[in-house]
């Protein structure tokens, strides 16, 4: 073969050693004697993408789960159910954790779907129970404040309300109303016992005075009675307006009646004492006694007082009776 050889079927010149034609694709001379082998092979296809190649995601990486937004709902509204469960002592029952969690990734949640939905089913129940049991307790405390003559009759109302909304299902509104007419319940209460402690107080106040014979401003059973009534009426501003007046007139007298029986019993535990009598515990809760009223709390300084007289007796120019003999 020459160094250079011309193509039979397009007359170009091509280099030596070649056997096709760079122009036409077709054989040389000497290349088999072909004259049209036809078009050249293509080339092979390259290999088709993954479809995870195609669309950028990594074969590995999870499908997130459809029922995951949902789960997380709902075991919101369960742990808001538990929350308002505890005011009403009742015990809820919630999804584990590994639950939880196999729940969030399992390929077909709707087992699990079911679970929740089982547990949500329970959970109504009790709070439904605790409802009927709250009912219950809250009438007695009704049935109380109504011999006060104190208004309850939209309470009852809500409390009806309360157990309808709990039966139908809607446990936010249940306990949205139950937590509004437990608080009002307790603001009543809470009035009514301090009107009552009060009361306790200024009559226990006026009963001391007159034990130890200070003038007291009004007879204690009298004005016991007085002031039950307005009780018992349900006109506590009124009443605690009178108690209020009673105690000033009462604390009053004690200012000018009680030192001058401090002296007096003082003089009484020095004279005990010159006839033998250890009285050195007895001064010291005379001393506690005046201490307390002249502080600021006749209550408890009277109270003291009169727990000494009680226990050690009177003067005897106080008792009316005459000097017990003196030991020698």
């Amino acid at each position: 073969m020459t160094e250079s050889q011309v193509c039979p079927q397009c007359g170009a010149v091509v280099g030596a050693g070649l056997l096709v034609c760079p122009s036409c694709q077709g054989l040389l001379e000497g290349a088999g004697g072909a004259r049209d082998p036809g078009p050249a092979p293509a080339e092979p296809a390259a290999p088709p993408r993954s479809r995870e190649r195609t669309t950028g995601r990594h074969p590995s990486a999870p499908v997130a789960n459809p029922f995951s937004t949902e789960l997380s709902r709902r075991l919101s509204r369960l742990a808001q159910w538990a929350e308002g469960a505890q005011s009403l002592g009742a015990e809820l029952p919630r999804l584990p954790g590994w639950a939880e969690e196999a729940a969030r990734t399992a390929p077909n949640p709707e087992p699990w779907a079911e679970v929740v939905r089982g547990i949500e089913r329970i959970a109504q129940q009790r709070l439904t129970g605790a409802f009927e049991e709250w009912e219950k307790r809250s009438k007695g405390r009704l049935t109380r404040l109504e011999a006060y003559s104190v208004d309850s009759r939209l309470e009852r109302e809500q409390i009806e309300e309360v157990l309808h909304a709990a039966r139908t299902g809607d446990i936010p509104q249940a306990l949205a109303t139950f937590q509004q007419v437990d608080r009002v319940l307790t603001l009543k209460e809470r009035h009514l016992d301090q009107a009552r402690e009060e009361l306790e107080r200024v009559i226990a106040l006026l009963k001391d005075m007159q034990a130890l014979g200070v003038e007291v401003p009004q007879d204690p059973a009298e004005i016991a009675d007085d002031l039950e009534s307005e009780l018992r009426a349900g006109k506590l501003a009124s009443l605690k307006q009178q108690i209020r007046a009673l105690r000033l007139g009462a604390v009053n007298r004690l200012k000018a009646g009680l030192p001058k029986y401090i002296a007096q019993y003082g003089d009484y535990l020095v004279d005990e004492r010159t006839h033998g009598v250890a009285t050195e515990l007895e001064a010291i809760e005379l001393a506690r006694g005046a201490r307390e009223f002249f502080h600021g709390h006749p209550e408890e300084g009277l109270r003291r007082l009169r727990a000494l007289q009680q226990r050690h007796g009177l003067p005897p120019n106080r008792s009316g009776r005459s000097p017990s003999p003196r030991p020698h």
